[in-house]
């Protein structure tokens, strides 16, 4: 079994790895890029993922010998026993490719079933958040704390796509979740990708993010990093969140129950109505 001071020991060499990928992708980003059409815009996402995919799963495959690979990013569902690698080499690519600053690099290492480390590299404000299950999580080796709040209306939350075409039973679960969220929080934001934003709510600087989709590579590196920071992540009906589960809702202790309750209520109303 790995001990967390042997994870704790891989950290500067995944932090680097990542780093490398970061910084091949900082040199080819502008902040004046605007793709003029889909064609253009999936050229370009693909030139960015050649860039580096390569190697930086070489690298990451000599840190952990023995370990796989994940190869599908818009993947979902739950992996064979042992460990795996869960990389995005461009978290956010569709941000980047417009001359956005909201991308990352992630890396996160999963061992039976279970997200162990995680490393997400910011280039472009060279910020570094890292965790380690059971270790916590830190931003530049400074711990990370979830938000104190206790009132959902006093709350910022989000939600966003896993990917294009996410199909029409999750755009509805979307929409209506919103629309409940927008009455009963202070602030409701859609974004991509969802690390960025399940590291705002490890930070403290939102308090919730729920999501209606099973893509790994969106969610591994930011539920580890929230649960570490002291948040609580479930599924959308409050059991334990796996890459098994539908959805995620992840949250500041003192608002998770009654966001628990207005997602439910939302989507579900028939069983709402007969709790």
């Amino acid at each position: 079994m790995m001990h967390a001071n042997d994870l704790t020991a891989l950290l500067p060499a995944v932090i680097e790895a990542v780093g490398v990928a970061g910084d091949t992708l900082l040199a080819r980003f502008s902040g004046h890029a605007r793709p003029d059409g889909l064609a253009a815009l999936l050229a370009a996402i693909e030139a960015n993922d050649d860039s580096v995919s390569g190697a930086l799963r070489d690298s990451l495959l000599r840190i952990r010998p023995g370990s796989g690979w994940v190869d599908d990013e818009e993947g979902g569902g739950p992996l064979p026993d042992g460990e795996w690698w869960i990389v995005d080499a461009v978290e956010g690519n569709v941000n980047h490719i417009h001359g956005s600053t909201a991308w990352a690099v992630s890396a996160t290492l999963v061992r039976d079933g279970f997200a162990v480390l995680t490393v997400v590299k910011l280039p472009v404000t060279d910020t570094v958040y890292a965790a380690v299950r059971g270790q916590g999580a830190t931003v530049n080796g400074l711990p990370l704390q979830v938000s104190k709040k206790t009132q959902l209306q006093a709350a910022i939350v989000g939600t966003g796509q896993a990917r294009p075409g996410e199909g029409r039973a999750v755009h509805a679960a979307i929409g209506t979740s919103v629309f409940a969220m927008l009455e009963s929080a202070l602030l409701v934001r859609m974004a991509v990708p969802a690390t960025l934003e399940l590291i705002e709510v490890a930070s403290g600087r939102m308090d919730g993010f729920w999501q209606y989709s099973q893509v790994r590579s969106g969610l591994a590196a930011g539920t580890l990093l929230v649960s570490e920071a002291g948040g609580v992540v479930t599924d959308t009906h409050g059991q334990p969140w796996s890459f098994a589960s539908p959805d995620m809702l992840a949250t500041a202790p003192g608002i998770h129950a009654d966001a628990l309750a207005c997602l439910d209520t939302a989507v579900n109303p028939t069983d709402a109505g007969q709790a």
